[in-house]
């Protein structure tokens, strides 16, 4: 049958795709990346308010309140500031004991020393201490400026600083970090889950001695070949899946203006993952098949799951040379160049160059596999190991 393995690819498809728990799972995950997405649209588009106390007599704290609202509106800082004005100190602190005044501004003069005090019952806002404190600053260099018989823009003249980034990239740092959590989750998440499925597939066949049968009637290459291909298409079209509400809930955030960069990082680890993906269903298709019983599935792919777990762990966090080395080392770079990618640390040639080495890795990979899968598929004694698989598979083909 030379089509056996399309058969064989459309039955762990439509198995995999029924499967109530891989459904649970998924749509659990679509919905925390959504709750996620949505808090945080929430928290950026929600406007803090803030009831400042400031005593009757203290003219230059009531003004530097004043100021500040102003300097956030005008800003769009989504903060807004309420004057609360009260007959004396201890008004104030009963205000901030009520919970009525969430602060309580002195300007020096009230306090009578050489600083501003910004009180609270707790730990002032940090937002808000950081509007107030600057706002005091410009007050207190005006009043400077004005005994000088001069002006804040005189002083200031020359000061301004402008930002600029060389290889212009407008992503910011934070979000390339969060990006490479994602991807290493994206990746560690298709990775196991799929494999998972691919292997314990493969020692439900072997240990009901289904797969005897089976290979009667389709060659292990193909039956491999099937098994890889099948879950391949569900561990890509899983992660195409929830890229996909990713990008279309980060539309919606402050996210969006780099959008187009976040994408194109998306289609590159698509395909690195793609690649990748097969190489590593491969490998657990052979842990499957170096057990006997569904016990062993533990042992057999405790070494992969270490791997990808050390994928998962490193990618994320890696940075400067260790992400450029990781960025051609497979299987970290199906995260690791895309990062690099969104970073605009890559050159155009950079993600061809590590996808071809994947692409050779992976071929590699597959032709091993191959060979310990047959040589461990029909061997029902106990637990198999790498070398008396591929011992047993070169004694078949030398009989042969």
């Amino acid at each position: 049958m030379s089509n056996a393995w399309m058969i064989v690819a459309t039955r762990e498809i439509v198995v995999r795709a029924l499967n109530k728990g891989f459904l649970i799972g998924l749509v659990v995950t679509m919905a925390m990346i959504g709750g996620l997405i949505g808090f945080t649209a929430y928290l950026d588009g929600r406007t803090q308010s803030f009831d400042v106390a400031v005593v009757q007599s203290d003219e230059s704290a009531a003004t530097a309140l004043e100021s500040a609202a102003a300097e956030a509106a005008s800003d769009d800082r989504k903060i807004e500031l309420s004057v609360v004005r009260v007959d004396s100190s201890a008004a104030a602190e009963a205000a901030l004991d009520e919970e009525t005044a969430d602060a309580w501004l002195s300007s020096a003069a009230a306090t009578g020393t050489d600083g501003w005090t910004l009180s609270g019952w707790r730990e002032p806002d940090m937002e808000l201490t950081q509007l107030i404190e600057t706002t005091v600053r410009d007050q207190v260099l005006a009043g400077h400026a004005a005994d000088a018989g001069t002006t804040m823009d005189a002083l200031t003249a020359g000061s301004e600083v402008e930002t600029e980034r060389l290889d212009g990239n407008p992503v910011d740092p934070q979000i390339v970090f969060v990006a490479g959590f994602v991807l290493a989750f994206l990746f560690f998440m298709g990775t196991v889950g799929s494999g998972a499925m691919i292997a314990g597939s493969v020692i439900e066949e072997k240990q009901s001695r289904l797969v005897e049968i089976i290979a009667t009637a389709v060659p292990l290459r193909q039956l491999l070949a099937g098994k890889i291909i099948g879950s391949s298409v569900i561990a890509l079209g899983q992660n195409l899946l929830l890229a996909a509400v990713g990008l279309i809930g980060a539309s919606f955030t402050d996210l969006s203006a780099i959008l187009p960069a976040m994408t194109t990082t998306m289609l590159w680890f698509v395909v690195f993952f793609t690649v990748g993906f097969v190489a590593v269903a491969a490998l657990y298709a052979v842990a499957g098949s170096l057990a006997s019983r569904t016990e062993d599935l533990q042992y057999t792919t405790s070494p992969l799951m270490m791997l990808l777990m050390g994928v998962y762990v490193v990618t994320f966090s890696a940075d400067g040379m260790l992400e450029r080395v990781l960025s051609y080392v497979p299987p970290a770079s199906i995260v690791s160049m895309p990062v690099r990618v969104l970073n605009g640390d890559a050159l155009w040639w950079e993600p061809l160059v590590s996808l071809l080495i994947l692409v050779v890795t992976t071929f590699g990979a597959v032709l091993l596999a191959e060979r310990a899968y047959r040589g461990a598929l029909m061997q029902t004694g106990g637990r198999v190991t790498w070398k008396s698989a591929l011992a047993a598979d070169r004694g078949t083909t030398l009989g042969a």
